[in-house]
Formats: C-alpha cells, structure tokens, sequence
C-alpha cells in the first residue's frame, strides 16, 4: 500500500482516479492546483505522485521543474495531450512514466506500481542495477550481462548505468547527452553513436534489439527482454 498524492485539476477526474487507486488499497490525498501539491509535498511524506500536466495555477511542466528542487519523490504524469514534444519535455525534466489519455484506473495503478517498485529497488539495491540478465555495478563500476564482464568505455558504462536505473522509461537524447556527457545537447551523433558500441557488446542491434530500445522520435528505453526473445538471441 502506498500513500499517493493526487495532482489533478478536474475534480470528477479526481475523485474517479482516487476511487480507482483506494480500491487498490492506496491511501490518496487529492488536490487540484500546482501551488496546493507543492505545499502538500513539503507538509508530509508522500509515496508517489500522480500529476495531471493542465492545472489552473502553474502548467504541469513548471510545476515539475519547481518540485524537483525541492523532492525526488516518484511523479507518474497523466494528460490529456498527444503532443510527443510534451512526452520528452516531462520525461526530461524529471517524471518516471508518463501516460496519456484515455486510459484506466487498472492502466494507471499497474505503471504507478511499476514505478514503486523501480524506487523500492534503488534505495534497497543503492550500488546494484539488475534489469533482466544485466548487473550494473555503479560502486565498482563494472557491468555483466548473463554472468560475463561486458568491456565498456568509460561513457559507455556511464551511458548504460544511467539507463539501468530507470528501466522500461524512454529516456530522451538530449536528457542522455545532458547527464552523461554533462553538456547542452545541440543535436550531436554522439549518443547514437555510443548507443551502437553499446548495443554491439550486449550482442544486440538496432533491428534487433533486446535491451536497447529506440522510441521513434522520444529517446531510448532499457528494459529485460522477454524470455522468448531472450532465447531466441
């Protein structure tokens, strides 16, 4: 069970979300402006927020940006919006999924687990990432694929232990080219090219990949391939 916050604008949007998240035995405070979850977030501990991006007061996207500088707490963004600049700004600027409608309550309470459970393994697994067959070793900074030390570059075990922590999230190109090379991302080859070195010593490719995903015009996802694909590699 997990306590969540519930930033939603539209109350008939909120009270259905909070219904569907307590029938999932969820404890859920609700409010419905930017300025009222901020000050919510400072005033007690909270699990997880779900954040609707159309508030009266501040955009979604601001008011992102506003709160993590105050809160790492984990953000599931809900909208409306089909705008995929939209997808890669919120992801970019610090949510852990996104999701756009029309989905359900069974849709929204299964990605913001998943999103829990992501957390729960950073801070009980602080030095280890494990997405299916691959350990990454931040502390030692050694990476293992099915047993087997990979032989990384510096950026490319850099690269790859950025993704690990955030498996089965899109990731986009610049946020990877800013958290990684530490640099304004301004349309560089750089992580595409890192990306092939990268997907070439996990034995995979860009057209068939297992690990490595490429989202078409949104950024770059690592998640455990299925165990049929997994065999089949």
């Amino acid at each position: 069970m997990a306590k969540v916050l519930l930033v939603q604008s539209d109350p008939s949007v909120r009270s259905v979300l909070g219904i569907c998240l307590a029938e999932a035995s969820h404890t859920v405070r609700g409010c419905g402006t930017a300025l009222g979850g901020l000050r919510a977030v400072l005033d007690e501990p909270f699990d997880v927020m779900v954040l609707g991006l159309t508030l009266p007061d501040i955009d979604g996207l601001e008011m992102l940006k506003m709160l993590r500088t105050v809160s790492d707490i984990p953000v599931v963004a809900v909208t409306d919006r089909h705008d995929e600049r939209d997808l890669v700004r919120v992801l970019g600027i610090g949510a852990d999924d996104f999701l756009a409608g029309p989905f359900s309550g069974a849709h929204l309470v299964a990605r913001m687990t998943a999103v829990l459970r992501r957390a729960a393994a950073g801070a009980v697994f602080a030095d280890i990432a494990r997405v299916g067959g691959l350990v990454v070793d931040t502390k030692r900074r050694e990476a293992f694929l099915d047993g087997a030390p990979l032989d990384l570059s510096r950026k490319e075990f850099d690269l790859l232990e950025f993704l690990a922590w955030r498996p089965g999230v899109v990731v986009p190109r610049g946020e990877l080219f800013k958290r990684v090379w530490l640099r304004t991302y301004r349309g560089e080859r750089t992580v595409d090219v890192h990306l092939s070195w990268l997907r070439r010593k996990l034995g995979e490719s860009a057209a068939r990949p297992r690990y490595l995903h490429t989202v078409r015009h949104v950024g770059i996802k690592l998640e455990a391939p299925e165990p049929d694909a997994a065999l089949a590699g």
